[in-house]
């Protein structure tokens, strides 16, 4: 898939819609596709994209490390009829990726902004943190009754922080006589959380929440 030049409004709202109800750019867990993307839009786009600026967050967290071991295959970004990222000759280890793109007319405030990000993005890499191990957790929160204010239901599951835990995007699944249930997406990093406790924590909203069940689980 693609979604136009990511650079622009025009390619940041289409992916926008496509984070709207999605977590990843593929699948449930973050993949090169996301990786890809995270380094085409290059910048936190801000509140008017709430769903790209939730996503690019997420993917910042994550270490070089981490991102290094991600599957599946890079999303082509282009701008008009011309990919955004000409090829390029090999480099060593994993400095084979353009951060931030190259424009032909740079003035010297953006030459000094790309020198400040380029040493910021060294000096992280330099540091080389431990390896954080991190799950990826789909949850199904099912409501009392078709009456349950759904996203009430939400808002309070949301309310649940924890040091280690993430929450992603969500959407209303349809079960049975007019009932939804909640199917929210969160990444939590395993030394710090259980799946058993984030759900004794949502369960504390009885008003709303009938029951917790674990949709999908998959180690990052």
């Amino acid at each position: 898939m693609a979604f136009g030049d990511v650079k622009t409004p025009k390619g940041l709202g289409e992916l926008n819609k496509h984070l709207a109800a999605n977590s990843y750019i593929e699948g449930y867990t973050p993949s090169k596709a996301d990786l890809s993307v995270f380094e085409a839009v290059g910048k936190n786009p801000g509140e008017k994209f709430v769903h790209v600026q939730r996503w690019y967050r997420h993917i910042e967290s994550f270490t070089s490390a981490e991102r290094s071991k991600w599957t599946g295959q890079a999303v082509p970004q282009v701008s008009g009829a011309k990919p955004t990222v000409a090829a390029t000759k090999p480099a060593d280890d994993d400095d084979d990726v353009d951060l931030f793109g190259s424009d032909e007319e740079e003035d010297a405030e953006a030459e000094r902004l790309r020198e400040e990000r380029v040493k910021a993005y060294s000096e992280k890499k330099a540091k080389k943190p431990a390896l954080i191990a991190k799950s990826s957790v789909l949850l199904d929160v099912k409501p009392w009754d078709d009456e349950t204010d759904m996203a009430k239901m939400e808002e309070l599951v949301r309310t649940v922080q924890m040091d280690g835990l993430l929450w992603g995007a969500s959407k209303l699944v349809p079960l049975a006589y007019g009932i939804k249930k909640l199917q929210i997406m969160c990444v939590i990093e395993d030394e710090k959380i259980s799946v058993d406790l984030l759900g004794e924590k949502i369960q504390e909203f009885e008003d709303y929440v009938q029951s917790v069940d674990v949709a999908a689980f998959n180690k990052i």
